[in-house]
């Protein structure tokens, strides 16, 4: 959102119609002419009650964005602000639609991101990534038809984003099982990035991603998690009991990480399944697109359907 116009602003835009009024008094008042200093004057004063006018009503507005930047913009331990302008919608808009066909792929976009605002705030810590990018996931993942509703996340955080995505496909009809897998450091484990806590300042737990679910909705019974690493053999083990119509990878960032998760997706996802690789293409973690595309190059299950923002969708050969 654009800065809103400033009382300072208005002053300076002001001064110098203000100053060329002063100066045509003063040459008034050189020349005798009175009446004319009066009138002048007399415009001045208007000018200034408008101007004292606009002052507060500028004043006023600052109140109202000043709260929405607290609820939504990067202040609190959110590194990305919420608060999306036109052209993000209009852009994800039109990479929903050319990844998904779908003709009201707006709309789809702003109901996405109603269920990405009321989950966040009502839950504790925040979504990973950007607005454009999670609302890219929120949208095309159910528009995309997966042929079930099991979903297998690697790499979840708080948890909300998993919630959200329930929420998602519960509008089309789906009631979704949720099977996370995930360390659950309380600090970033990613390679090349500091071990520090999250910005949020929230614990990352399975007692807070499980609170995150339930006030996301999400029936308890329907969730299990995982701790642990994707590549872990005795974490693979406990959660390849069945195929999943939607897999979420958003483990580790290494190429080697993401070529060794989409090499363990290609067991376990369902025909027609629905692979989401976040981060592909984010210029912060170039290994991602590099161990995608080297996949999909050799890959006979694997083809990718499009890319929203910075996640690419695959779509698993079959169905």
């Amino acid at each position: 959102m654009g800065s809103v116009l400033t009382s300072q602003v208005a002053r300076r835009a002001l001064r110098p119609i203000i100053s060329e009024l002063d100066r045509r008094i003063e040459r008034g008042v050189r020349r005798g002419s009175a009446g004319e200093a009066r009138e002048l004057r007399a415009r001045v004063d208007a000018l200034s009650a408008e101007l004292a006018e606009a002052r507060r009503e500028l004043d006023e507005a600052r109140v109202p964005r000043y709260a929405l930047e607290l609820l939504l913009g990067k202040e609190g331990g959110r590194p990305a602000s919420r608060l999306p302008t036109k052209g993000l919608i209009d852009t994800l808009s039109g990479e929903v639609a050319a990844t998904t066909g779908a003709k009201d792929a707006r709309a789809q976009v702003v109901a996405a991101y109603r269920t990405l605002v009321e989950v966040e705030m009502r839950g504790v810590g925040r979504m990973a990534g950007g607005t454009a990018n999670i609302l890219g996931k929120l949208t095309a993942t159910p528009l995309l038809g997966p042929p079930n509703a099991e979903v297998l996340e690697i790499g979840t955080l708080f948890g909300l984003f998993s919630g959200a995505l329930a929420r998602q496909l519960s509008r089309f009809g789906l009631t979704c099982s949720l099977t996370i897998v995930d360390p659950l450091a309380d600090v970033q484990l990613q390679p090349g990035t500091r071990n520090g806590r999250d910005p949020s300042g929230s614990p990352v737990s399975e007692q807070v991603l499980r609170a995150n679910l339930a006030l996301a909705g999400v029936d308890p019974e329907r969730v299990r998690v995982r701790p642990g690493f994707s590549g872990d053999p005795e974490v693979r083990d406990a959660v390849s009991d069945r195929s999943y119509g939607v897999v979420v990878v958003d483990g580790d960032h290494s190429a080697e990480g993401v070529a060794d998760d989409l090499a363990w997706v290609e067991e376990i996802v369902a025909p027609g399944g629905i692979v989401v690789v976040d981060d592909y293409g984010d210029r912060n973690w170039p290994g991602v697109k590099e161990a995608a595309d080297r996949h999909l190059a050799d890959s006979d299950l694997l083809e990718l359907v499009g890319v929203c923002s910075t996640s690419a969708f695959l779509r698993a050969r079959g169905a």
